[in-house]
């Protein structure tokens, strides 16, 4: 959920402890009103679900229409100072900021730390605040990681031609989503809050930011999950998400193994409570009374499950295509 906003001031009606005396003249919660009415992200017109941050001095209280660079999510509320800035954007021609680390299938991750690069991840965070009710993801980027989704034939593609200009070069590569973490977790949460921007969600891709953060985490050794509680939308992502792995585990496993959920654990490094959350809602757990267990694994309705629900068993993200950045830098060495 990222760091904690500063709390609101108490309204005048209220006690010193903010309890209003009067209950007509409950202090109102903060308006969830978006306060940019329409954003232009390149060439692409959004609205905006919920308020961001923006600096009141620079955009005002609301906002009409804010214009936001694709390439480095700088922004700006007049169209001529975003149309000069898009023409000498640093970003215009190259790779999105910070590492590579996996590529296949027309899709990119780079990971960017927020503390080298803070101005790229203070206006990311603002954009994707805009479409994001309970992250606080823009105060003290610092402390986090982000992991930037990047589409190098993004449907639908932002083209711009530019005033005295010729249109775009053959640039067509857009960051489309991330999710970010902390470096520090005291839960060992493995992602804190995660993204595919409205023009290119329902295409799957929130599927790869999660494959990819449990993939990081097996590299890493530290088991762990999504900070929680997690947002309706969060939550059904996810679910799919286990389902389709934890179902994926046990068919491809040996019809003579016995699966544990340790056994799925160390597999896919998704926690215990999550994979048994998951085997009760398939509905494919069975009672047992002897051998030691309390219910075990009916590898036939697992695969009824599938089946039914015509789910695609291939992971989403190629453990091929991580990037083995260690190994490159010990051999340019």
């Amino acid at each position: 959920m990222g760091p904690e906003l500063p709390k609101q001031n108490a309204s005048s009606s209220s006690t010193p402890n903010g309890l209003s005396k009067d209950p007509a003249k409950t202090p109102k919660k903060p308006s969830m009103e978006p306060n940019v009415l329409e954003v232009v992200l390149g060439s692409l017109l959004i609205r905006p679900w919920y308020p961001s941050f923006y600096p009141e001095e620079l955009v005002g209280r609301t906002v009409e229409r804010l214009y936001v660079c694709q390439w480095c999510f700088k922004y700006s509320k007049e169209l001529m100072g975003f149309l000069g800035h898009v023409k000498v954007c640093p970003l215009r021609n190259t790779a999105p900021p910070g590492k590579p680390i996996y590529t296949q299938d027309g899709y990119s991750l780079y990971e960017i730390d927020g503390e080298e690069h803070k101005l790229y991840a203070q206006n990311l965070s603002l954009f994707a605040k805009l479409f994001l009710d309970t992250k606080s993801v823009f105060y003290d980027v610092t402390t986090f990681l982000y992991y930037l989704l990047v589409s190098h034939s993004p449907t639908p593609s932002i083209t711009m031609t530019l005033p005295s200009s010729k249109p775009n070069p053959p640039h067509t590569q857009q960051v489309v989503g991330f999710f970010s973490k902390e470096k520090m977790s005291w839960d060992n949460n493995n992602l804190a809050c995660i993204l595919i921007f409205p023009p290119w969600q329902k295409q799957g891709l929130g599927q790869i930011l999660m494959g990819a953060s449990y993939e990081i985490s097996k590299r890493e050794g530290r088991l762990g999950g999504p900070e929680k509680p997690l947002s309706e939308l969060g939550k059904c992502g996810y679910q799919h998400y286990w389902s389709q792995t934890v179902a994926r585990t046990i068919l491809a496993a040996s019809s003579k193994k016995t699966l544990s959920v340790l056994d799925i654990r160390n597999e896919t490094y998704i926690v215990p409570e999550d994979i048994i959350a998951t085997l009760q809602a398939m509905d494919v757990l069975e009672q047992k009374k002897r051998g030691g267990a309390n219910a075990v694994i009916n590898k036939a309705k697992v695969k009824a499950w599938v089946e039914a629900n015509k789910v695609d068993l291939t992971p989403p993200v190629d453990v091929n295509g991580f990037v083995e950045v260690e190994a490159e830098e010990a051999e340019a060495e």
